[in-house]
């Protein structure tokens, strides 16, 4: 079953249960995808899916903060359920060690010494790791290991 199946079926059964904070995000999500889909005329697959739940995912952690900071913690809870829904349909985190263990792979292969190949190193590891891991903590391992190459 394709993810796009899978979370219209997961649609379907917050409809039955009358789960309404769960139906309102997945609707959110599907507009997204839809969206996405009439914006550039493509038959989304998995891979594209995770990429726009990612980015859903990361609005709502920034929305957190601002909430949090500006002490509106009703909002902030919103946003942090709404994250909980989102991240079910992500692939399994890689942990720190992981994600540092890849990077130093990609900087060995790609020959990459110093901050001014940050550019080149990120491109590689968007490609490799995209939906695996956050993107926050690789380009943190990214930079520690061209500041230590």
């Amino acid at each position: 079953m394709s993810l796009k199946d899978q979370i219209t079926e997961d649609m379907k059964t917050a409809m039955r249960a009358k789960d309404s904070e769960r139906l309102a995000t997945i609707r959110l999500l599907m507009a997204a995808l839809k969206q996405k889909e009439v914006d550039e005329r493509v038959e989304l697959d998995d891979a594209m899916i995770v990429a726009v739940i990612d980015k859903m995912v990361k609005q709502r952690k920034d929305s957190v903060a601002a909430f949090t900071q500006g002490g509106r913690q009703d909002l902030a809870d919103k946003e942090a359920a709404e994250i909980k829904v989102l991240d079910a349909y992500l692939p399994q985190r890689m942990g720190a060690d992981e994600i540092a263990a890849e990077v130093k792979a990609i900087v060995a292969e790609l020959g990459a010494k110093g901050p001014g190949d940050m550019g080149k190193v990120m491109g590689a590891v968007k490609t490799r790791l995209a939906g695996k891991a956050d993107m926050g903590q690789v380009s943190a391992a990214v930079k520690a290991a061209l500041s230590g190459a």
